[in-house]
């Protein structure tokens, strides 16, 4: 009987502490403006083709007549160009919903690969210890002791470019972030007495770690994991702007930006403003986002 109660309050506690979360989230209107501006961002680049009013990247349907058309202008296809038009006459604002849908594909992919990575790692380095622990992390700080930028940049000159071998570089010059973080909650957790438990008992090691273990490292992970995908935003974003990352055919807010660099100084100012403001915004509001979920799930927080 004791049993039985102990695992119905166990299970009526997981949603009395997400509730707890969301309340203590809701408490920063910015916070909570900011997810739903990632919501909304989310929404216009996965449906890109439906709510777009053109397709950018299909030459047939563009019009070189429409090139470089000012914000607000109507062009040849009857519909107004609200961002204006670039040098191929494709519309900025279908344009820049296309590239988000890239740069959330490219973010998101690369995150959870990179976080899957540095649990995998950061958990067998704390619960094994010994030369484990110390090959793993010395690699690891080796990694970290360089600039993420430069290490992307010499990945993708090896890799090539593209969609997968960007999100392989970004996955390889991130994973180290999330395996310190994971190696030192774990370390923490390791010496407790439940782990010792669990240990004591003929259970299979991948239990004890990815049952046991993981669930009470991963509020930090969380955290790591909202930073990390909006520094992978702006990672494939700068690559793409040096004319490394995705080539010309593929959509992206740094191509973007990168494509009107050269007429950041005339009146043609759009092709390169509009882009950056939109990047600029979706990093913003994915790093507000993590802040305050930081600041819920920092245990000497008083609720």
């Amino acid at each position: 009987m004791t049993d039985a109660s102990s695992a119905n309050a166990t299970v009526e506690a997981k949603p009395a502490r997400f509730r707890n979360f969301c309340s203590d989230f809701a408490r920063s209107p910015v916070a909570v403006l900011s997810l739903i501006l990632i919501f909304v961002l989310l929404f216009v680049s996965f449906a890109a083709p439906l709510v777009s009013p053109q397709d950018p990247y299909d030459l047939a349907k563009l019009d070189w007549m429409d090139a470089f058309l000012r914000p607000g202008t109507i062009g040849s296809g009857g519909y107004t160009h609200i961002l204006g038009t670039d040098n191929a006459g494709r519309d900025m604002l279908s344009a820049i919903f296309y590239g988000l849908r890239t740069s959330f594909v490219i973010g998101l992919s690369a995150g959870v690969l990179a976080l899957s990575v540095g649990i995998c790692l950061g958990l067998a380095a704390a619960y094994f210890g010994g030369r484990v622990e110390v090959l793993i992390m010395r690699i690891v700080d080796l990694q970290l002791s360089m600039p993420a930028i430069l290490l992307a940049l010499v990945l993708v000159a090896v890799l090539g470019q593209g969609v997968s071998q960007i999100i392989l570089a970004l996955v390889i010059a991130q994973y180290a972030y999330f395996a310190r973080t994971t190696h030192g909650a774990a370390t923490v957790e390791r010496g407790k007495d439940y782990i010792e438990a669990a240990r004591s008992t003929p259970l299979p090691t991948g239990r004890v770690l990815f049952r046991h273990l993981l669930p009470n490292v991963l509020p930090p992970l969380i955290v790591v994991a909202t930073v990390q995908v909006a520094s992978a935003i702006a990672l494939e974003a700068t690559l793409s702007f040096l004319g490394v990352g995705l080539p010309i055919t593929e959509p992206s807010l740094g191509s973007l930006i990168a494509n009107g660099f050269k007429y950041i100084h005339t009146d043609r100012y759009w092709l390169s403003i509009y882009p950056g403001v939109f990047l600029m915004v979706t990093v913003v509001a994915i790093n507000l986002v993590g802040d305050q979920v930081r600041t819920v799930l920092d245990p000497r927080n008083n609720r």
